[in-house]
C-alpha cells in the first residue's frame, strides 16, 4: 500500500515495468534506497538511475497496467469440458505464460499446477530484501487466488505433478489426472545441496516460502550467519545480511569469490567491497559437514578439519533441475529439459518448457530477463499466431552487491585472458577478445 496519496494534480500513481528483470517501479512507493522518495514520478527520475535489481537504465522501463479481471473460472480440480492448457509451475515463468496466453485468448481453459500457494513475487528481490527491511508481505505482489481470478484460470495450489503420459496428453498430479491439449513445464530448478550438508541444519533460499522462514529466524535479532557458496547468490546474500545488521561469514571453495565468472582483478575488487561491510571471507574452503551444538549453534566442519560455528547457516551451492518427471516420460534431458531453441518445444508432442528448468545446447538457462520473450513464443505457438520465435541471447549478468556492483556482458571464455582497459579507485573495466573482436567485457 502506498504511503501517501497524489497531490500534484497529475492523477493516480503509475507503475512501470523493467523489461529486463520484471521489477515494477511504483511512483507512490518510489525507491528510497536509490534516493527516490515515495511520490517520485517516473518522469522526474534522473536518466542515469539504475534498476535496483538488475541495473538497467530508465529507458528499459515501460508503463505497466495490470490486466483487468477476466470472467471467473472454478478453482477446484473438477473436470472441464475442454482440456485446454496445463502449466506446471507457479513461479514467474508459469505465470508469465498464463499472462501471455490470456492476452491473446480470453476463454481458452488454463490450469496452473503448483507445489506452493501460487503467490506472485519478484524472485531476484529475495537476495536484497533483508537490507531493505522488506517483509514477506511486502514482497508478495499478489496472492495466487487473486491472480487466478484476474486471469480467469484454474489454480491447483499445493499440488505436485507426479507423472506424465505424452502419448495420452495427460498429467498425473496429487489431486488427480489432468488431460491437456498443450502442456507447459515451468517448474524451475531446486537448490543443489552437496553431500555432508544436513538439509535440516541449513537454509536454501530459492523461493518466497523458504525466504519467509529464514526471515522469521533472523527477526529474533542480530545473529552470526554462515553462507556456504561464494557464487552470485552467496555474495548477494552475505552483503544483504551485513546490511541488515548480522555478522556474516562467506565460505568459498576458491581464493576469491565468483572464480568461475570473474577475472582475478574483479574478484579482488568484489572481495574488498564485501570485507568493507564487515563480511569475513573464508576462501579455499569446502564444508564437509554440519552438526548441531549444545548451545543451539551449528558447527561447520571444513575439509581441512577446522571448525567454526554460526547461529544460522545458509547454503547457496547452486541449482539443479528436477529430472524424474520428464525422464520417466521419455523427454530429452541434458542438465535441464531439452527444448528447440527457436520454438521452446520439448521432444514430447505439444509440450513446451521455459525458464530455469530448460537447457539450450546443454547449458541451463537460469536468467529472469528472457522469460517474458520465452512466454510470448510459447503463447504464440499454442494460440496458432504468427511469431518470430525465440532468439536466445545471453543477458547482461549484474551482481547486486552495492559495495562493489559488477556488470558482465557477453560470453566469457574460461581460461582466455582478460585485458584491463581501466583500473582506478572508481572503476575497473576489462575485456576479452577473440580474433581481434571484443567478445566479453565487464565493469566494476
Amino acid at each position: 500500500m502506498n504511503a501517501l496519496a497524489p497531490t500534484d494534480g497529475l492523477g493516480p500513481w503509475r507503475q512501470f515495468l523493467c523489461r529486463a528483470c520484471g521489477l515494477i517501479y511504483d511512483e507512490g512507493q518510489g525507491d528510497p534506497d536509490s534516493g527516490l522518495p515515495p511520490g517520485t514520478r517516473f518522469a522526474d527520475i534522473p536518466e542515469d538511475w539504475a534498476c535496483p535489481i538488475c541495473g538497467v537504465t530508465k529507458a528499459d522501463f515501460e508503463p505497466y497496467e495490470r490486466r483487468a479481471k477476466s470472467a471467473p473460472m472454478p478453482v477446484s480440480p473438477a473436470p472441464q469440458r475442454r482440456p485446454g492448457v496445463v502449466i506446471v509451475g507457479g513461479g514467474v515463468s508459469g505465470w508469465s505464460v498464463a499472462e501471455a496466453i490470456r492476452a491473446g485468448d480470453a476463454s481458452l481453459p488454463i490450469t496452473l499446477v503448483t507445489a506452493c500457494d501460487g503467490g506472485r513475487y519478484h524472485k531476484p528481490e529475495l537476495s536484497v530484501a533483508l537490507g531493505r527491511g522488506l517483509s514477506p508481505e511486502a514482497l508478495r505482489r499478489e496472492t495466487g487466488a487473486a491472480a487466478a481470478a484476474r486471469l480467469g484460470l484454474r489454480l491447483l495450489a499445493d499440488t505436485v505433478a507426479v507423472g506424465l503420459s505424452p502419448e495420452r496428453h495427460a498429467l498425473r498430479t496429487t489431486r488427480g489426472t489432468l488431460p491437456y491439449t498443450h502442456l507447459v513445464l515451468a517448474h524451475g530448478a531446486r537448490p543443489a545441496l552437496p553431500a555432508g550438508l544436513d538439509p535440516a541444519l541449513c537454509w536454501r533460499v530459492n523461493d518466497l516460502a523458504a525466504w519467509s522462514g529464514l526471515h522469521s529466524e533472523l527477526a529474533r535479532g542480530a545473529r552470526t550467519v554462515a553462507v556456504i557458496g561464494a557464487g552470485m547468490v552467496g555474495c548477494e546474500l552475505a552483503e544483504d545480511l551485513a546490511r541488515a545488521g548480522h555478522t556474516a561469514t562467506l565460505v568459498g571453495a576458491e581464493a576469491l569469490p565468483l572464480p568461475e565468472l570473474l577475472p582475478e582483478q574483479a574478484g579482488r575488487r568484489l572481495l574488498a567491497g564485501l570485507e568493507g561491510l564487515g563480511i569475513r571471507y573464508r576462501g579455499n574452503s569446502l564444508v564437509s559437514g554440519l552438526s548441531r551444538q549444545p548451545d543451539g549453534t551449528v558447527a561447520l566442519t571444513l575439509a581441512d578439519g577446522t571448525r567454526f560455528a554460526a547461529a544460522t547457516v545458509i547454503a547457496a551451492t547452486g541449482l539443479a533441475t528436477p529430472s524424474r518427471l520428464v525422464r520417466s516420460a521419455g523427454l530429452a534431458f541434458d542438465r535441464g529439459i531439452v527444448v528447440d531453441p527457436a520454438t521452446l518445444r520439448t521432444s514430447g508432442p505439444d509440450i513446451f518448457a521455459l525458464g530455469d528448468c530448460i537447457s539450450l545446447g546443454g547449458q541451463p538457462c537460469r536468467f529472469i530477463e528472457p522469460v517474458a520473450r520465452q512466454a510470448a513464443t510459447i503463447a504464440g505457438a499454442i494460440l496458432g499466431r504468427d511469431h518470430l520465435g525465440y532468439a536466445h541471447a545471453v543477458p547482461v549478468v549484474r551482481l547486486k552487491t552495492r559495495s562493489s556492483p559488477i556488470a558482465l556482458h557477453g560470453t566469457p571464455v574460461a581460461g582466455a585472458p582478460w585485458h584491463v582497459v581501466e583500473d582506478s579507485a572508481q572503476r575497473l573495466a576489462m575485456e576479452q577478445r577473440q580474433n581481434g573482436q571484443v567478445t566479453a567485457w565487464l565493469a566494476a
